[in-house]
């Protein structure tokens, strides 16, 4: 069952959608029939589910429009004023713009803008802070990290050595005593905080304690909370962390991209020799520019509030679920995301099944591996469900009730194809009164 409008020759962008965004789908249309009816069933998608993917949100149209600009035609290898071509002068301050205001949101000295996504950030961040062979202390994926923290597969796995501490197997977790207990028997050059499926508040002093008895650098990958960070709902990694690596999208609500921060001199030149020329080459111009409109909304005051009811959704959302039978690893949620074990509620779904039949519905997850999961990484016996693109688009704690119900409609009726279809129709109407921001 497709969840889009089917596309043809006269779909058109949803009415909900910023007028520019039409204007250039009919330029696009003229030039490029095909593409852009392909471009308008994801706008039609998007305007028509409700998106509850943690890592996921809906950039306001000036961020999105900001990624189709001029800049796009630029190589800029390089950094400001020390560039590999000519023609920089614009380039130069935009720049400048994006790391300004991204020290400025974070409170540190140092700010490279340039990665194309987080796991680049972290390519750079090992690069600049240890060497291949070294240790790596991290939480693996299968218990809530990140596939660059250490899985095998990933260049993290590939040319480090990787030691994992996990979570509290009664608690779910992060247990203190039991990671510093195993740093002081492999004795890391590194260790990774921050992490993709985590929902409590992370205590980076903590951390920071650890890694400095045992000699250690700490890198907090903050690419999930990084929204939440900047607008104090959460703790700042800073002043504990060497190295600050996030992504730009999720809760921080800007283009898909990266960023590597520090408040050391000395690592920050690293980081920079490190991000180019060790492991990327020209900047995408286009996104950085994105980035730096993006991190200029995040400064307005309004982020804060916007990033509290994320934070009050997701507490909403996950209680309302409890009530119905189903189990919240670690036993809630203090951030803008949650870990359901959907067992409890019945034994036999699965976070795969889950998945699928939700989509047919309008209601977009995805399926995540529950600590100590039995079932493999592509089925799992969990969905993780996060609030930011629904408060985005203006949803408070009252529709998370309703949002909670049709999650367990869907998922109690088996899949049930006359449930999720009228459920996608009654989620269809819902949406046009929360409309993408436009």
């Amino acid at each position: 069952m497709n969840t889009s409008t089917a596309s043809n020759s006269d779909q058109q962008v949803p009415d909900s959608l910023d007028p520019l965004a039409g204007e250039v789908l009919a330029m696009l249309r003229q030039h490029d029939p095909e593409a852009a009816d392909i471009m308008a069933g994801e706008a039609q998608r998007q305007a028509s589910t409700l998106e509850l993917i943690a890592s996921e949100n809906h950039v306001s149209p000036v961020v999105m429009h900001a990624v189709g600009t001029w800049l796009t035609n630029k190589y800029a290898e390089g950094y400001p004023g020390k560039r590999y071509y000519g023609g920089c002068e614009w380039h130069d301050q935009i720049e400048d713009l994006a790391r300004e205001r991204a020290k400025s949101l974070f409170g540190c000295g140092f700010a490279n803008v340039q990665p194309h996504c987080g796991a680049n950030a972290n390519i750079a961040a090992f690069m600049a802070l240890i060497k291949p062979g070294d240790t790596v202390l991290s939480l693996p994926i299968k218990s809530g990290g990140h596939l660059s923290h250490g899985l095998k597969p990933n260049f993290s796995g590939t040319f480090y050595n990787i030691v994992e501490y996990d979570l509290d197997p009664e608690t779910e977790r992060l247990d203190f005593d039991e990671i510093a207990r195993i740093a002081r028997e492999c004795k890391p050059d590194l260790i990774i905080c921050g992490f993709s499926a985590y929902s409590r508040i992370i205590d980076f002093a903590a951390f920071r304690a650890i890694a400095d008895e045992v000699g250690a650098y700490l890198l907090a990958d903050i690419a999930h909370i990084a929204g939440l960070v900047a607008a104090g709902v959460h703790p700042s990694p800073f002043p504990h962390a060497h190295v600050v690596t996030t992504t730009t999208h999720k809760t921080l609500r800007g283009p898909r991209g990266g960023l590597a921060l520090s408040d050391d001199p000395e690592i920050a030149k690293l980081i920079d020799r490190k991000v180019f020329p060790g492991s990327q080459g020209g900047p995408l111009m286009h996104v950085i520019g994105a980035k730096a409109v993006a991190f200029g909304e995040a400064l307005k005051p309004g982020f804060r509030t916007y990033q509290e009811q994320v934070v009050r959704n997701a507490a909403t959302l996950a209680g309302a679920l409890v009530e119905k039978g189903y189990r919240l690893c670690s036993g809630g949620t203090e951030n803008h995301l949650m870990l359901v074990d959907l067992r409890p509620r019945d034994a036999e779904l699965t976070g795969s099944d889950a998945q699928d039949w939700l989509e047919h519905a309008g209601i977009i997850v995805n399926k995540n591996g529950i600590p100590n999961d039995p079932r493999p990484p592509m089925v799992t016996s969990g969905l993780r469900l996060g609030t930011p693109a629904l408060t985005t688009r203006g949803l408070c704690e009252a529709e998370m009730h309703t949002v909670a119900d049709w999650l367990d409609e869907v998922m109690s009726s088996g899949g049930d194809a006359a449930t999720c279809s009228r459920v996608r129709s009654e989620i269809a109407e819902f949406c046009r009164s929360f409309p993408l921001p436009h």
